[in-house]
């Protein structure tokens, strides 16, 4: 199955907040959203973790 779940989190807090899915065949390297955190309650980047 090409697409998988990942996880996204906040560069600042580093607290996990968002789950998507991604297609490992088109996209090799890691994700990067500008999302809002709940915790800093601003927009912040989010990147894909493990």
């Amino acid at each position: 199955m090409p697409r998988d779940n990942i996880t996204l989190q906040c560069t600042e807090c580093k607290s996990r907040n968002y789950f998507t899915t991604k297609n490992k065949k088109k996209k090799q390297d890691r994700l990067e959203f500008k999302k809002f955190c709940n915790k800093c309650r601003t927009h912040t980047p989010h990147k894909e973790t493990k």
